[in-house]
């Protein structure tokens, strides 16, 4: 069992509450592309591409589950359209098991005298600290000590925002004042996290994306410091994406996972959009795995990733 549990009955149902609007949307759509036929065939294929691009997925994705599909299609000669359904379920969960290898998914910390060091990146407005509170939460419900680092000093807010997660959840921050060098925060954090045999480090950066130059330079220079304190860190770098902006996540995918080497995602605020499908695009577009889903304003609603219970409450 990992280090969050196992998905239980009451995750089961959160994460259908937390899909309904996405999963409407995409009954809706299918409903409509297999209206009055009785099996797949190409006008259907086509509606369904437009079904899946329209959710967004993605076109590069949206096509390669297309061809998955047109090839069962040849294979099997005949298909009905109250088939399609179990089919989509079974070839996009193919599809996201095919990046499992580097998912850390629901994971235990590694044996270590060191803490376990996660970097949190993404723009301002995706929330990433929202993410940094209730994960700490989570490591603190696990019997796991945390210790907070607010390397974002470019926003006065940034830093009040953590500092009110911190006492929630109660775990100390480490923070300096507004337009410190964040490296000398995230120095600072890792010093400290250490000299208390913290088990966990969460450091929280700068959301700007307008001067990708500087952002650039500024992470890599986080991890430098980082490398300094504890040699094989950060052993996460998270990118925290808003699932309601859809195509925007792609983006902003794109430019992040250039400046720095993000070797996992968050995926937020997919209760409150139809656009839950960007969780399928961007795993598949980056080969970068999902491992954490925001489905709800509560402090428990930070799933772990679960490919076939995603795909099987999303279709089902």
């Amino acid at each position: 069992m990992g280090l969050f549990g196992r998905f239980t009955k009451e995750k089961k149902e959160s994460l259908d509450k937390g899909l309904a609007k996405t999963k409407e949307s995409v009954f809706k759509k299918l409903t409509r592309a297999v209206a009055g036929k009785s099996k797949v065939d190409d006008s259907v294929l086509d509606e369904l591409e437009e079904v899946l691009i329209t959710s967004d997925v993605g076109v590069d994705t949206t096509i390669k589950i297309i061809e998955r599909i047109e090839k069962r299609v040849a294979e099997d000669k005949f298909l009905s359209t109250s088939e399609l359904n179990s089919l989509l379920k079974e070839e996009i969960a193919k599809l996201l098991s095919e990046n499992e290898a580097q998912s850390v998914g629901d994971f235990q910390l590694p044996e270590s005298k060191d803490p376990y060091v996660i970097m949190v990146v993404g723009v301002n407005g995706v929330g990433k600290t929202t993410t940094i509170g209730k994960l700490s939460h989570k490591f603190k419900a696990a019997g796991k000590s945390v210790v907070l680092g607010a390397a974002d000093t470019f926003r006065a807010a940034a830093i009040e925002q953590l500092q009110v997660w911190a006492d929630r959840v109660d775990v100390p921050l480490v923070k300096q004042t507004m337009g410190s060098d964040p490296a000398s925060v995230a120095f600072d954090t890792l010093s400290s996290a250490k000299s208390q045999n913290a088990d966990v480090v969460i450091v929280d950066t700068a959301g700007r994306l307008h001067n990708k130059v500087n952002l650039m330079n500024e992470l890599t220079k986080v991890k430098s410091v980082m490398k300094k304190v504890v040699p094989d860190a950060p052993h996460e770098i998270i990118l925290v994406l808003d699932g309601s902006t859809g195509q925007n996540a792609f983006e902003q995918a794109k430019e992040f996972t250039k400046a720095t080497e993000v070797n996992a995602l968050v995926i937020t605020k997919l209760d409150g959009t139809a656009k839950g499908g960007v969780v399928i695009g961007v795993s598949d577009q980056f080969q970068i795995p999902v491992k954490y889903i925001g489905i709800g304003e509560g402090i428990d609603d930070l799933q772990v990733f679960d490919k076939n219970e995603f795909v099987d409450s999303l279709f089902n």
